[in-house]
């Protein structure tokens, strides 16, 4: 069986680098997910959920030099659960292990609302 998650959404604050006993490197960052739509009230409710991202190897560095707070970002990884908290966690490893993207919006552009995509939010 196989499970993969993806996430979009905006880093919290700059990632985290250190190195594993086998001096192995892995980043870790917390990307922050919103989500606002309309309840049976009319009311507008806004949902931020919280993702902790750890990456490995050759992507951990390169997550550590190009990504900063703020930046919008896409992960592509598995997903369990943490022990400690019972929140989702996000673990990409490149290499024979398992794929991993991170796409980063390079230009820290804002994205447009829903109602200027044409959505209704």
């Amino acid at each position: 069986m196989y499970q993969s998650i993806t996430v979009i959404g905006r880093l919290g604050k700059d990632p985290e680098m250190r190195y594993l006993p086998n001096g192995n490197p892995v980043t870790s960052f917390n990307v922050a997910t919103d989500r606002k739509y309309n309840d049976a009230s009319g009311q507008l409710i806004s949902e931020t959920t919280w993702f902790r991202v750890s990456v490995f190897g050759k992507s951990a560095e390169t997550s550590n030099q190009f990504l900063s707070k703020g930046k919008m970002v896409l992960v592509e990884g598995r997903l369990r659960v943490d022990p400690k908290s019972g929140g989702p966690t996000t673990y990409t490893r490149a290499g024979r292990h398992g794929g991993c993207q991170l796409r980063v919006d390079r230009q820290h552009r804002a994205l447009p609302q829903p109602q200027e995509r044409g959505w209704r939010a």
